[in-house]
């Protein structure tokens, strides 16, 4: 079976976040890991060497927690979207 639509909207975006090369500001970038690893259905520890960051991502999976993979791939790809339209 193919991709839906929206899973190659969703790799789309996933491909422009690892292609920008400036760093992303703290918050756009912890929505962005909770609402991919929500989409992904990956729902490993978080993996930092540092405790605070480890407690940040943990409150983003936390507030993100009620979204499904459906709902968490849509607000992914609004945030990218957004995030490079208003940057400019």
């Amino acid at each position: 079976m193919g991709k839906s639509k929206l899973d190659i909207a969703f790799q789309e975006a996933v491909d422009q976040v690892n292609a920008h090369k400036e760093p992303f500001p703290a918050d756009t970038l912890l929505k962005l890991y909770a609402y991919y690893k929500k989409a992904t259905n990956d729902y490993g520890r978080p993996r930092s060497k540092k405790p605070i960051i480890n407690a940040f991502k943990t409150n983003a999976l936390f507030q993100a927690r009620n979204l499904t993979e459906k709902d968490a791939k849509k607000k992914y790809i609004e945030l990218v979207n957004d995030y490079f339209l208003y940057r400019k």
